[in-house]
């Protein structure tokens, strides 16, 4: 049974000049916007990664909340797993947003880069991949395999060591040294063949090596027969937040063959980079 005040909603619907039923306008301006929630949506946005972390008077400069209302959104955002305090009392996005944004942004990342790992591949035959970073690990986005019965290969959703997969160093080497210590302590420094780096000290050395260089190498360090040479992809801020590679069977790797495709793929990463952050400069449509 419908009470007047559900009647009066019912009849206040928003309807078209063909009289069908047309969706309320979600500008603040509609009287079926939520302020509150619209509020709490603008704080969230206030995130701008998972490395982001601000304080309550932080947050109510940036968005022009007044702290005494900004406490209680921020405590219900934490209450309902949106929101993760830190040891300092700041704020930063919880998992339950996190990984959600994360892998719309390699998804989006996919798309942008797609064309270019198609490049790679037709030019060379050799397999092409992108790999993106999640928090405290590097995972398989994408690969284009190549058309040889030999071949390296790379499976989308594999997680890459750090210290072992050229994908893996080109994208942890541009970190923050504090974020790079961190993910090597999460995934460890494991030998995956008799040539893989295990030692932390000549890890971060050859990580200064390939931000000086700009492009990594995976010379059968995670797999025995196998070389591997990538480069980072930059967001619109400069952040390292992917990477591309070539893979290629050590035995058709010729010495005039390596410095083409290590120029390939770091072309082919400065290109896909800007595309990045061209999209980013541009409003997504709805």
């Amino acid at each position: 049974m419908l009470t007047k005040a559900a009647v009066k909603t019912r009849r206040r619907r928003p309807k078209s000049q063909s009289g069908q039923y047309r969706p309320p306008d979600p500008y603040p301006s509609s009287e079926y916007y939520s302020k509150a929630i619209g509020r709490a949506l603008k704080i969230l946005d206030a995130f701008e990664d998972g490395e982001t972390t601000l304080s309550l008077t932080e947050i109510s400069k940036l968005q022009g909340v007044p702290e005494s209302s900004l406490f209680r959104i921020l405590l219900t955002l934490e209450a309902h797993g949106y929101l993760q305090r830190t040891s300092d009392g700041s704020y930063r996005l919880a998992s339950k947003l996190l990984f959600g944004w994360l892998y719309d942004r390699a998804r989006r990342i996919r798309e942008i880069v797609r064309p270019f790992l198609r490049q790679l591949n037709t030019r060379f035959n050799e397999t092409a991949s992108l790999g993106c970073r999640f928090q405290d690990r590097v995972e398989v986005v994408d690969t284009v395999e190549a058309i040889q019965e030999i071949r390296r290969i790379n499976t989308i959703g594999r997680v890459l060591p750090p210290h072992a997969s050229s994908l893996g160093k080109a994208i942890v080497a541009f970190q923050e040294r504090a974020v790079a210590e961190r993910i090597l302590s999460i995934n460890g420094l494991s030998a995956r063949t008799d040539k893989t780096i295990t030692d932390r000290n000549i890890l971060l050395a050859e990580y200064d090596q390939i931000r000086k260089r700009g492009y990594s190498v995976d010379r059968e360090e995670s797999v025995l027969g196998g070389v591997c040479f990538g480069a980072p992809l930059f967001d619109e801020r400069g952040r390292a937040i992917a990477a591309i590679s070539v893979s290629i069977p050590s035995f058709r790797l010729s010495p005039d063959r390596e410095p083409e495709i290590i120029q390939a793929v770091k072309d082919a990463a400065r290109q896909a980079s800007a595309a990045i952050s061209e999209r980013a400069d541009k409003p997504q449509s709805a």
